[in-house]
Parts: structure tokens; C-alpha cells; sequence
């Protein structure tokens, strides 16, 4: 059975949409990451080189980091139909937006809450405009960022604009607004939100 190491309110939250949305039964496992005795659980040590949630534990398997966690859940069950096959035309575009949280949305909005400047040019995440209009683009042939089909790339992009709305930071985008309230409608994204409240 899938354990998620999980915190609520944390990064956490988006691998637990995503596994809610696989519909297969899991495990929570609370890490209190401020408390000293939670963080040093050897079975989330070994999961989790960073010390971070989420990590996640399939039979033998170990993983950490979202987009690893994403990637991995959505190739091992491929009956949720999250990713797709390795030999699809857009399977390239959908392994570009599972990396693009950790690669560019991440440092993006670190930028974006630190001030700092940077130039686009010379940082592998641009800044933080250039990260909003990718995404923006991304979606013009929506509904989802591969078109018709909603997947776990979805879930990694979707809780990042939902952070950026909860933190203040989501420009005025009528494109990402609506997309947001796409994702917030999705059964599986109101299951794991019940589970976090």
C-alpha cells in the first residue's frame, strides 16, 4: 500500500491530491515538522534524503521531491490515466511541465518573495513574469496543460497557482484564475483539502 509522508499545509499537499486522484488506497503518515521526534522517523529518514515531506513509500519503493513522487505514481498506475504513455507525441510536453514546478516555479516564486533580481537571460527560471507567461501559454489550448486531458502535471502546476493565490503573489490572470477554479473543482483536489483541513 502507497504511505505518503505528508505535513499538512505543506508541499505535501499536491502529492496528496495526486494520490487521491490515482483512487487507490493509501496511507497517511503525519510528519510534525516542527516537532524533532516526528522529523527523525527512521522509515521517513530513509524515504527522504532532505528531511522533507512529501516522501512517499510503495512496497520497496522510495520517493521523494513532488515531481518525482508525481511522476512515479503516475507511471506505476496507469489505469488513473495521469501521464502519458512513454512513447505518446506529448509525453515530451508533459515531462517538461512536471519539471517546470521544480526547475521554475519554485525558484520563481522564491525570487518573487525574497525581491530578488535576477537576470532572466543567465537563471534557468527566467524570472518570475516569464514563469507566469509560460503558464499562461501553456494553457491557451487548454482546458489543462496538455489539452483535453487533465494529469498529474495538472496537480503539480495547479497547487503552485493555488499557493501563489493563497500567498498573495497570483498576478490578475483571467487564464490562471480560471484554470485554478478548474482544478479546486476536481473531486479528488476537494478529497485531499477535506483531508488537510
Amino acid at each position: 500500500m502507497i504511505q505518503l509522508y505528508w505535513c499538512p499545509r505543506t508541499r505535501a499537499s499536491r502529492a496528496l491530491w495526486l494520490i487521491e486522484e490515482l483512487g487507490e488506497p493509501f496511507e497517511l503518515v503525519e510528519i510534525d515538522l516542527r516537532d524533532a521526534e516526528s522529523r527523525s522517523n527512521p522509515d521517513f529518514l530513509s524515504a527522504s534524503p532532505m528531511r522533507k515531506v512529501p516522501a512517499l513509500r510503495d512496497g520497496e519503493v522510495t520517493v521523494a521531491d513532488s515531481a518525482a513522487i508525481g511522476l512515479y505514481l503516475a507511471d506505476r498506475y496507469p489505469r488513473a490515466g495521469l501521464a502519458p504513455a512513454i512513447d505518446a507525441p506529448d509525453r515530451g510536453r508533459y515531462l517538461f511541465w512536471m519539471t517546470f514546478l521544480p526547475g521554475v516555479i519554485e525558484p520563481a516564486m522564491a525570487q518573487k518573495f525574497n525581491g530578488w533580481e535576477t537576470e532572466p537571460a543567465t537563471i534557468g527560471w527566467g524570472n518570475f513574469e516569464r514563469m507566469i507567461e509560460t503558464l499562461e501559454n501553456g494553457l491557451a489550448d487548454g482546458p489543462w496543460l496538455l489539452g483535453d486531458p487533465f494529469s498529474a502535471a495538472d496537480v503539480m502546476a495547479g497547487s503552485s497557482v493555488n499557493f501563489m493565490s493563497m500567498f498573495g503573489i497570483l498576478p490578475d490572470s483571467p487564464v490562471l484564475k480560471a484554470y485554478l477554479e478548474r482544478c479546486q473543482a476536481r473531486p479528488a483536489y476537494a478529497r485531499a483539502m477535506a483531508r488537510e483541513a
